[in-house]
């Protein structure tokens, strides 16, 4: 199953997927007098109950699919996941990648972080501050955690996620490298796009997806999950043994070879205003973003 949130005329709504088209979920709850969490966030949080309610809601919707049809370019999209508690990053995990970092391959997850107004959506634009110079893409699959996980073993780590997605760690390298801490490099507002649909876990193996990223239609990126250091089950488990997982917090695994990183500084040309970003992961989507100017004043 594939569940998105949705904006149109200013309203956020629910939304699904299907091989047949995209659908109003918010609207088929309204229209036959239906419960259903507002959007994914409260979806997870609400449990089996919140699951009864979307299915009996997914029916209604069979049963008139037209009368809720949505058309993509009709709408806009926000991040699959809007107020998680904790946005976790993975560096370094794909050995090529580590390697075109000129950084050591790690014998545990490198864990950094992302705060929640990094958060951005499918098409949406991405300002780049003034204050930075060298931006970056980076592929990468996304977890999101369906159940509270503490010290959980490795064998059932993946039975804590609620579903998958599309992201892309853009990152200001400058502004990265500047300190010891990664931090400022990657939290910037926007830097952080999900979307534009949460798979649910029932419908997809992480373990094997084919990864790829473009650049204004150029391919930067290509590789697969199974090429990770540390598969999604190690994530989970490793990070519930230091910190508990809740809801809706939100993994990225990281990102393969092929970013601008990694060339040599003769042959680096870093992102800018007008380039577009583009990320693909098999079975979930296609993850499209904009780089433009920031208008706001710099202080």
């Amino acid at each position: 199953m594939k569940l998105g949130h949705v904006i149109k005329n200013n309203k956020r709504l629910l939304s699904l997927k299907t091989e047949d088209g995209l659908y109003n979920l918010s609207e088929a709850a309204t229209q036959n007098n239906l419960p259903l969490p507002q959007t994914i966030d409260e979806l997870i949080r609400s449990g089996k109950e919140g699951e009864e309610q979307l299915s009996h809601v997914i029916a209604a919707l069979e049963a008139s699919k037209q009368s809720y049809s949505l058309h993509e370019n009709d709408v806009s999209f926000d991040s699959v996941v809007l107020h998680p508690e904790k946005i976790l990053c993975v560096g370094l995990n794909y050995i090529p990648h580590a390697e075109e970092a000129d950084m050591a391959i790690p014998e545990s997850p490198v864990l950094f972080s992302k705060f929640n107004n990094a958060l951005t959506g499918h098409k949406q634009t991405i300002p780049l501050p003034r204050s930075a110079k060298k931006y970056d893409y980076e592929a990468e699959l996304v977890i999101v955690i369906g159940k509270e996980a503490r010290n959980v073993a490795e064998d059932e780590a993946l039975s804590y996620v609620y579903g998958y997605s599309v992201g892309n760690d853009v990152s200001a390298r400058d502004l990265q490298m500047k300190t010891g801490q990664w931090l400022l490099g990657k939290t910037l507002d926007g830097f952080a796009p999900i979307g534009p649909y949460l798979v649910t876990s029932d419908a997809i193996d992480p373990a094997n997806l084919n990864i790829e990223c473009k650049i204004n239609g150029e391919v930067r990126q290509s590789s697969n999950t199974k090429h990770m250091i540390f598969n999604c089950a190690t994530l989970i488990s490793y990070i519930s043994q230091y910190m508990t997982l809740k809801p809706g917090d939100v993994i990225f695994s990281g990102t393969p070879e092929g970013v601008i990183l990694g060339y040599t500084p003769e042959n680096q040309t870093w992102l800018q205003a007008g380039d577009e970003m583009e990320v693909t992961i098999e079975n979930i989507g296609r993850l499209t973003n904009k780089l433009v100017e920031n208008e706001r004043r710099e202080f």
